[in-house]
């Protein structure tokens, strides 16, 4: 499976998916097409409808841009995109209806920028896990264990990592009883933080100043995953620290941690989906964050630390909380962050002096190097 010596690495950039975030993983996938070296690498761009088709797409990052006007989507271009489902075959092949399937070529590694369930949970990494084809980023149990809010803190917790006072709500538990399932948020001190487990980018995500507004955010919540994760609202700083992959046997690479500052003004009360992708001027990135220098250290102790907690590979970002007593308390961690060159991730690469194209080229290399068929 490794590249062959007489042609460049062949890189297929997976984008879109059945996920509520597909817009924002269309737009991930424009800042990746843009910035990926020609020169060095063939690229194949697959793009995967809302319902999960799998086409080849266009190679025009312009039309994948996501905009206060404009919201990307993968459309059905009727070239069906079909994957080897052999061990050893990693050429992928298209399908036009009434022809001949025309092979696209061998593909080297899959560079997946789906975010949320179908794509960043495992799913898509058991799929190329089957046959042994090499992909950027976690594998399968650091990606389901990363999208899920819940056991996401359980590996923290056994690990010995901090983290904050939580409580779930299952669909059942909601079902059963309704009133047992928040009394348990009793527990917890407001204002809360109501989140789906398994979704990203603040979708469903609010903020909860008391127990008459519970059961309507609870609600909200479930339209994107019927189990329910309530978080206490902690009084600190919102710091969050880039994580990169070491090389060979290095350790993993962090960023100088970075703050977000939601400005007030701009009708976000939190840092939630329209802050992060559609009002990027209601946002200030602080990239290294003004830290006493033993806290940074902190930040960037734990945000690695959390990272080989679930095994993580390629990338992921870890959120924190630093509080007034400059304790640091770990939010939660992404295997997939957003990915476009105005998100958080690249931008504090790029403040730690690794431009977006050299972030790009290094897991892309990373992924080549992976072992396959020794998970």
């Amino acid at each position: 499976m490794s590249s062959h010596p007489s042609r460049k690495p062949r890189v297929a950039v997976v984008f879109g998916g059945r996920s509520s975030e597909h817009a924002v993983s269309c737009a991930t996938a424009a800042g990746v097409l843009r910035a990926i070296d020609r020169n060095t690498y063939d690229v194949v761009p697959v793009g995967i409808t809302r319902d999960g088709a799998w086409v080849l797409a266009a190679d025009d990052p312009d039309a994948l841009m996501l905009t206060p006007g404009s919201t990307p989507e993968v459309t059905d271009t009727g070239t069906e995109v079909i994957l080897p489902t052999r061990v050893g075959q990693s050429s992928l092949s298209v399908h036009r209806p009434g022809e001949a399937l025309e092979a696209l070529g061998e593909v080297d590694v899959v560079f997946p920028l789906l975010h949320g369930p179908y794509g960043e949970d495992g799913t898509l990494q058991g799929m190329l896990e089957l046959t042994d084809i090499r992909y950027v980023g976690s594998g399968v149990l650091a990606s389901a264990a990363g999208m899920d809010k819940h056991y996401m803190k359980v590996v923290f917790e056994g690990a010995g990592l901090p983290v904050g006072p939580y409580t779930v709500i299952t669909d059942t538990q909601w079902r059963r009883d309704k009133t047992a399932a928040m009394d348990a948020v009793g527990a917890l001190t407001y204002p809360v933080f109501v989140k789906p487990c398994r979704a990203g980018s603040s979708m469903g995500v609010s903020k909860v100043d008391g127990p008459e507004g519970l059961e309507a955010a609870i609600v909200a919540a479930r339209e994107h995953d019927l189990k329910i994760i309530i978080e206490s609202g902690i009084v600190g700083r919102e710091i969050e620290c880039a994580v990169l992959q070491g090389r060979g046997l290095d350790a993993p690479r962090t960023s100088m941690p970075g703050e977000i500052v939601v400005e007030s003004g701009h009708g976000h009360d939190f840092y939630d989906f329209e802050a992060k992708y559609l009002d990027e001027a209601s946002v200030v990135l602080s990239c290294p964050a003004d830290l006493p220098q033993a806290v940074s250290d902190e930040v960037r102790r734990l945000a690695a630390e959390a990272f080989e907690s679930l095994a993580c590979e390629g990338l992921s970002r870890v959120d924190c909380f630093v509080t007034e007593d400059g304790d640091v308390v770990i939010n939660e961690i992404n295997t997939m962050p957003g990915f476009t060159p105005h998100s958080m991730y690249p931008r504090m690469w790029e403040a730690s002096g690794v431009s977006y194209p050299e972030l790009v080229d290094e897991l892309i290399q990373l992924a080549l190097e992976r072992p396959v068929g020794l998970r």
